[in-house]
């Protein structure tokens, strides 16, 4: 993977354009915590100096990473019904995750104050408060289902289906024998399962948010606020 980003650099100057686009490449290669400017230099043919020249820190990279994806981001237009910006909008970030695997732990729990993350974080919550929420179920719903999607993305990138597996593991006779009710699951735990799993969690969702604007008390959900 080194090569096209090689070819590029000999052709012009060092541009942050060109290490943030080789700084995703050497990230999913090796992985979040493999990634170095070191590795980054080598992969860029340069001296690391180069690249602290543009960035003067790893933190500083990585919220130039984070504002480029999170900055490609859009609310969706009010044209659209609530419930379908909302799902657009989960839908978007979930996407994220799923075109940088290797990065998406970064992404979930890196805290979004800058001015470019804030202003993405702005308008995701206006859409509850057009959706006929207060303030503060606004905020509460939005917290909610940043639980569900970022939970998602860690699982289905970096989680269960990609963690290290137990060194006490059982034969797949013991498996049948003594957890049927896994072995039956576990069809449906599969990567070609995601999308349909994540959809069914989002319409249930979406369906009580729905519920709550449309005839709950939605100052206080279920009396336990």
């Amino acid at each position: 993977m080194d090569q096209p980003i090689t070819k590029q650099r000999a052709r012009g100057r060092l541009s942050r354009e060109m290490i943030e686009d080789a700084a995703f490449e050497v990230i999913e290669r090796e992985g979040l915590f493999g990634f170095s400017m070191r590795k980054l230099a080598a992969a860029l043919g340069c001296e690391a100096m180069s690249i602290y020249h543009h960035f003067p820190s790893v933190a500083h990279l990585h919220e130039a990473l984070i504002d480029r994806l999170i900055g490609a981001l859009e609310v969706p237009d009010t044209s659209l019904p609530w419930r379908q910006r909302m799902r657009v909008a989960v839908d978007d970030f979930r996407r994220i995750g799923r075109e940088h695997p290797a990065y998406s732990t970064f992404i979930v729990t890196y805290r979004m104050n800058s001015p470019t993350c804030l202003a993405w974080l702005n308008g995701i919550i206006g859409l509850f408060k057009d959706g006929g929420f207060d303030a503060e179920l606004s905020a509460r719903l939005f917290r909610a289902v940043g639980y569900y999607l970022m939970g998602a993305v860690l699982d289905e990138n970096a989680g269960y289906s990609r963690g290290p597996s137990a060194v006490n593991t059982v034969s797949d006779e013991q498996l049948t024998r003594d957890y049927p009710n896994v072995v039956e699951a576990g069809r449906f735990f599969g990567a070609a399962e995601f999308d349909k799993t994540f959809e069914l969690g989002l319409d249930m969702l979406l369906d009580e948010m729905e519920r709550l604007r449309d005839g709950a008390d939605i100052s206080r959900p279920s009396g336990k606020v």
